[in-house]
């Protein structure tokens, strides 16, 4: 069986995103959600790109850590929107939805994932980046996709799978389910080693 090597482990998602848990399952893995509630996101200014998920990802599985039970691994991600300097987290109203749309149109951004994979015994951590580049999106076509797909809870004001993704994204370099929330292929390289 592939991945034998994790059979110890109760292996434990602790994410709320819907395309989290449909990439980990396209792995094969038998998983369960594990949801803290109230775990702070925020980060220190003086990090840059790669590192402002992985730490993240990193805050998040040490609020897990002190409930732990030995034989559970925890796979804690972040995602962000990153383009000129600038980290586009999760709109917080329609007006800023459409603000970052703008932002993105007829450029070229990158979208970061960190990863925390952790046990008892270690934590390992790692960031996966894709540059996606969109065409120019017209007024009528983001006020289009904010009201009728509500991205609220995306990163960006996005869903790569979605309608702006089909009509907007004219190129993409590294990992399209990277872009959806998960680096699954990184991912499950990592998972092979431990």
């Amino acid at each position: 069986m592939i991945l034998d090597n994790l059979q110890k482990y109760q292996i434990k998602l602790a994410s709320n995103s819907p395309r989290r848990r449909e990439l980990l399952t396209g792995l094969g893995l038998d998983y369960e959600i594990k949801i803290l509630p109230g775990i702070d996101e925020s980060y220190p200014d003086s990090l840059n790109g790669e590192e402002i998920p992985v730490f993240i990802a990193r805050k998040k599985a040490d609020t897990y850590r002190p409930s732990m039970q030995k034989d559970e691994l925890i796979i804690t991600a972040d995602t962000i929107v990153y383009i000129d300097g600038c980290v586009l987290g999760k709109p917080k109203d329609v007006a800023d939805a459409c603000k970052m749309l703008h932002q993105l149109s007829g450029k070229t951004h990158q979208v970061i994932t960190g990863v925390c994979i952790t046990t008892a015994e270690f934590q390992h951590s790692f960031a996966s980046v894709t540059e996606v580049t969109f065409g120019t999106l017209s007024e009528e076509e983001i006020q289009f996709y904010v009201e009728k797909y509500q991205p609220m809870d995306k990163a960006g004001s996005y869903g790569v799978q979605e309608w702006i993704g089909f009509i907007g994204v004219t190129g993409l370099k590294g990992s399209y389910y990277n872009v959806m929330g998960l680096p699954v292929q990184r991912l499950y390289q990592e998972l092979k080693k431990i």
